[in-house]
């Protein structure tokens, strides 16, 4: 059973009644499938309803949702013959950013991604899917080879921001997500970002300068988190809902605002219900956006990129 969201109880009980009545169900002397036809459509209305009327804050709170799928399962799910590229050849290794050669389909490519981990032992390993400044030189280092060998480049976002602490900034932490998003801006490669969860500061800019940027429907996007931005105007993290209302940081905003160049819509009641129907999703966004990419010259490649973001900074007279 997935686990609910603060505002899921009403969604809650019904999954809960709903798994009880299919294991009565079992019982062949028991028949109570029109019971069980009832409360499944009550259950996909309220899901559809809800899910089409997320408050700003509820929205962070599904792209927080621990079972969402994670690179890993992204990973497994798109690409085959994956071949981990570790370290960036200063420092050493981070695991809250993973890279590496991979067949999408038939088509060679480089794939780089934020990974959470999805258990207490995972997370403390990935670092929470927040980068040290090894991470980001690793990410470039990857990207400077797929430009030399002429790959594709597909990035996976889902992190609330790079690594805040003493050791990180002592590393130089602003210089590798300048360099990184710097090295981005320059190749001469298809690049493609997703968003899939949370995509946090400079901490997800560093890998998402592409060419096309997607976001699944319930991720967000923005420069702080929700508690960060109400610390910073209302000193005080307790404001955090009415930050995120004036954050704008959903997809559907990010849409009309053109910063992002698509949305991809999430299975009924989100992500976290179903892997597989999202892992399609945005296998369908992604040769989709390699149709288009590949057809175009490596200096139209790179002069759409600058475009691209030259143009979010533009304010309309």
């Amino acid at each position: 059973m997935v686990t609910p969201l603060e505002f899921e109880k009403n969604i809650a009980d019904l999954e809960s009644k709903l798994n009880a009545l299919r294991r009565l169900s079992e019982n062949d002397s028991i028949n109570i499938t029109k019971e069980i036809a009832k409360i499944e459509t009550k259950l996909q209305k309220l899901l559809g309803n809800k899910y089409k009327n997320l408050s700003p804050w509820e929205t962070v709170l599904v792209a927080r949702h621990p079972e969402r799928p994670h690179f890993k399962n992204f990973l497994e799910g798109l690409f085959t013959h994956f071949e981990d590229l570790s370290g960036d050849r200063c420092f050493g290794e981070d695991r809250a950013l993973f890279g590496g050669l991979a067949r999408f389909g038939d088509i060679p490519v480089m794939v780089i991604g934020l990974e959470k981990g999805s258990d207490t032992e995972s997370r403390i390993i990935h670092n929470f899917g927040m980068p040290k400044p090894e991470g980001y030189r690793k990410a470039a280092r990857l990207m400077k080879m797929a430009d030399q060998f002429g790959l594709p480049l597909i990035t996976f976002i889902d992190t609330s921001g790079a690594h805040p602490g003493i050791e990180a900034e002592e590393r130089g932490q602003a210089e590798a997500i300048a360099k990184s998003i710097e090295t981005m801006m320059t190749l001469s490669v298809p690049t493609i970002t997703i968003v899939t969860g949370e995509g946090g500061s400079g901490g997800a800019i560093a890998i998402a300068v592409g060419n096309e940027i997607h976001m699944l429907e319930h991720s967000i996007y923005s420069v702080v988190s929700p508690e960060g931005c109400a610390s910073i105007l209302w000193r005080t993290s307790d404001k955090k809902q009415d930050a995120a209302a004036a954050q704008k940081f959903t997809a559907a905003n990010l849409k009309k605002l053109k910063i992002i160049d698509s949305i991809i819509q999430e299975p009924l009641g989100g992500a976290h219900r179903n892997h597989k129907a999202t892992i399609n999703s945005v296998r369908t966004a992604i040769q989709g956006s390699l149709k288009i990419l590949l057809e175009k010259s490596p200096k139209d490649l790179k002069a759409h990129r600058m475009e691209k973001f030259l143009a979010m900074g533009k304010i309309g007279l």
